[in-house]
């Protein structure tokens, strides 16, 4: 039960293709098609502290009806036209020195569309599903060396491969979007290169999630550290672990498998409290194997907490076309030696029971907490889950991307779940581990014992 690609990263990556040897043939800006409002928009708590960029890829099979000039011209005016509701796309990132606070500079500055070409085709390049190193070079990252309020939000590349086939690279700051309102804006932009209406108008009023006032925080909020005065937030970059001191590995949970965790639950004494689905089971099993592979020495009495996104639109009455962020960590703890001899049906009610927690007015209490204090979410680790986000469902004129996926790069703070090739399955899921050696052999072990 279970698959795993054995081999560790170095054998891995002998297979696949790392420099996709891509030429840059242009980069131009791209401003809204018709004139948009200078204002400043306001970035919610939530928002602040996410001042970093999410880089996608969407791989393409050649289309004989939309040869690639074709499909550059599309994208082209219809990121022009999306542009226009989505104006803060084409905005910069600026500090308010009064307040101290981000804001969202709508000044029609553009974004910005690359194109470049590989020399390999797509057929050539190795397994999609595996992070490939290479696939950064599939999307312009945003400019470090320039000011902040420099720095373009939203950067688009279109990659032709030798066989017809493209990507489409997606670089957006993610303090002005999460994966939910990505999708969205991709729907849109699928729609507008289609010649058809907007697929959904966006909500920018990103004041539905400011805090009260005054603010109100009514919980305990363990899964969130403060930074004491005059520290700055560390960047995301700082928690990455320099190539070659993690391992790589992909453990696949068929279908099969997900069945077999959700009856191993159901069999077990559970509580009512237990949601017994598809992303718990996965997550409490995930959760274990992570927990007791922890450093060199096992501690029965250490406590081990898995933060995991909760979407906090439907708990706060927002619309689903909120533009901005609106998911906040969940999380669930519990001491090793509970997590080793517990069943997994308890685990499972724990994540529930994580979900759960966050209801509207404990949303609103994290909200509040960002308001008066400055820090991030604190965990063991977080499970980011693009399982379901939904991306390779996008219809474009020239079809559904073959596969969808974030460039991923040395985290060992970070789980990844991700779906596998459209086509090959609907409900596998591949789990993306980056850990230092020792550790990873002992997860290994542990992920294939406790799914038997």
């Amino acid at each position: 039960m279970g698959t795993l690609n054995q081999s560790p990263i170095k054998s891995l990556i002998s297979k696949i293709i790392q420099d996709l040897k891509v030429t840059i043939h242009d980069t131009i800006n791209i401003f809204p098609s018709h004139e948009t409002e200078k204002q400043s928009m306001f970035l919610s708590n939530i928002d602040q502290v996410l001042n970093f960029n999410v880089e996608t890829v969407h791989f393409f099979v050649a289309n004989p009806r939309f040869p690639l000039q074709i499909v550059e011209e599309k994208l082209k005016s219809a990121l022009s036209e999306a542009l226009v509701v989505y104006d803060f796309l084409a905005g910069r990132l600026k500090l308010n020195l009064e307040s101290q606070r981000f804001e969202l500079d709508c000044n029609g500055a553009g974004a910005q569309f690359v194109v470049g070409k590989s020399e390999f085709e797509l057929g050539e390049i190795g397994d999609l599903v595996y992070p490939n190193p290479g696939f950064k070079q599939l999307v312009q990252k945003s400019y470090d060396d320039l000011a902040i309020h420099d720095r373009p939000l939203c950067i688009i590349q279109l990659t032709s491969f030798r066989c017809g086939g493209f990507a489409i690279g997606v670089a957006t700051n993610h303090a002005i979007s999460d994966g939910i309102s990505v999708k969205t804006f991709l729907e849109n932009l699928a729609s507008l290169a289609a010649d058809k209406p907007l697929a959904t108008t966006p909500c920018n009023d990103r004041h539905l999630l400011a805090a009260r006032s005054p603010p109100q925080i009514q919980f305990d909020h363990p899964e969130l550290l403060k930074i004491p005065t005059g520290i700055d937030f560390p960047s995301p970059t700082v928690f990455d672990t320099p190539e070659g001191e993690l391992d790589f590995k992909i453990f696949k949970l068929t279908s099969n498998d997900i069945a077999h965790l959700k009856q191993k639950a159901k069999d077990e004494p559970f509580s009512t409290n237990a949601k017994i689905t598809g992303f718990n089971v996965v997550a409490a099993h995930v959760w274990r194997c992570k927990a007791l592979s922890y450093g060199t020495d096992y501690d029965p009495e250490r406590v081990s907490t898995v933060l995991y996104a909760v979407d906090i639109r439907s708990r706060l009455g927002l619309p689903p076309s909120y533009a901005g962020n609106a998911v906040l960590s969940a999380y669930a703890s519990a001491r090793c030696k509970e997590i080793e001899e517990g069943p997994l049906s308890k685990l499972v009610e724990m994540v529930t029971e994580g979900t759960k927690r966050m209801t509207g007015e404990y949303a609103q209490s994290v909200i509040d907490w960002g308001e008066v204090n400055k820090g991030f979410p604190n965990g063991e680790f977080l499970i980011s889950s693009w399982w379901r986000l939904g991306f390779a469902d996008v219809e474009y004129p020239w079809g559904k991307p073959r596969y969808s996926c974030p460039v991923v790069y040395h985290r060992k703070d970070i789980i990844l779940l991700f779906p596998d090739i459209v086509g090959e399955s609907n409900n596998e899921v591949n789990v993306l581990v980056a850990l230092p050696r020792k550790e990873m052999e002992k997860f290994e072990d542990l992920f294939h014992k406790f799914l038997a």
